[in-house]
């Protein structure tokens, strides 16, 4: 097992990285109170439920089984997990243990920082997309039907508990879109990461332990250090949302769940990447790059059929990331150098888009 840290000061905590974490007493060492609500989805709760059940025999224990997509990411999913800790009567020393991906993640961490104005809640990521990125940060939220993510809160949890053996079940699209995580932390940050993903991008789609353990440990430890400097997003956090713009409008336009956040995040990448190179930073050699890394991880590289600009404009409008109504994009200088770029030509987006779309 290693274990990596993200400093926060007094809400520092760690993030353990393993196989069979979910067979080890782990779990109960990292629960403050007595009473514990374990929230998962229908898809997760059959494959490893019991067995987190199994390390909490001490406590008072409540589940909460949601429905599985990012369809149900919604306000009105959260009323089945403050009803279930309402009824039970759970206090604000009680723990949430989020079991599942990124959506059961936020959710529960959403859930978390609202109930009783902010309890203790542990990740459990099951998902290489979640396990590398959304368990650990602190970002939690619901949809809306105007935007991604849009109702939410910054709550840290106290613990990320990252089993890599639960990866062994994760269907093959649930692991590209995974990797497009794993391969936006080399294009935003670390070009000799980007280098090793590509060298071992066969090995991590295989799911060998040892790729894939070396790839959700880099991918964490880049986003522990700049969560440990940015935690609200104000500056250098921002970065961690290259392709997210781009890719947020596709899952906007085709309704939550028509991709996976993943897939639309790759074509997304793809996007940024052509802007930039429009823009003059990046040559066409490095659009290539990104586009090939992308293909072999089994990412889609073009916005869906039938998506204009027009459609991506109207989505982008009510991104976070804008500031005072200007289109805020994290861009590329260089492969492994993203920036935030405020001031991009409309008139270059539009050719760049009007040139991809289809």
């Amino acid at each position: 097992m290693r274990t990596l840290n993200v400093d926060l000061g007094e809400r520092a905590y760690p993030i353990h990285i393993g196989r069979g974490l979910l067979n080890s007493d782990l779990l109960a060492s990292v629960i403050r109170g007595r009473q514990v609500l374990v929230v998962t989805n229908d898809r997760i709760a059959p494959l490893y439920l019991e067995r987190v059940l199994a390390q909490l025999s001490d406590f008072e224990v409540a589940t909460v089984i949601l429905p599985d997509g990012e369809n149900h990411k919604q306000i009105d999913t959260l009323d089945l997990i403050f009803s279930e800790a309402l009824e039970r009567r759970f206090s604000r020393n009680a723990t949430m243990i989020a079991l599942g991906g990124g959506v059961v993640g936020d959710m529960v961490g959403f859930a978390a920082a609202t109930y009783q104005r902010g309890i203790d809640f542990v990740q459990i990521p099951t998902t290489l997309l979640s396990q590398v990125d959304s368990s650990v940060g602190g970002k939690t939220g619901v949809n809306h039907r105007f935007g991604k993510n849009m109702i939410g809160a910054f709550h840290q949890p106290v613990a990320v508990l990252i089993d890599t053996d639960v990866l062994a079940t994760l269907p093959a699209n649930e692991m590209s879109a995974g990797m497009a995580e794993v391969i936006k932390y080399g294009l935003l940050g670390d070009e000799a990461f980007l280098t090793w993903i590509e060298d071992h991008l066969d090995a991590l789609m295989s799911k060998h332990s040892q790729a894939i353990s070396t790839a959700i440990e880099q991918s964490c430890q880049m986003k522990a250090k700049i969560v440990a400097r940015d935690e609200r997003e104000g500056g250098v956090r921002a970065l961690l949302n290259l392709g997210h713009t781009f890719g947020h409008a596709i899952e906007a336009h085709l309704g939550y769940g028509g991709w996976l956040h993943g897939e639309a995040v790759g074509a997304g990448m793809v996007l940024a990447a052509r802007v930039s190179c429009a823009m003059g930073m990046l040559v066409e050699s490095d659009v290539q790059r990104v586009l090939s890394i992308c293909q072999r991880a089994n990412l889609p590289t073009e916005p869906p059929k039938g998506m204009t600009p027009d459609d991506f404009f109207r989505h982008m409008a009510v991104d976070k990331k804008n500031v005072d109504g200007r289109l805020r994009l994290v861009l590329l200088r260089a492969l492994g150098v993203a920036y935030l770029e405020d001031h991009a030509p409309m008139a270059l987006l539009d050719d760049v888009l009007t040139a991809c779309c289809h």
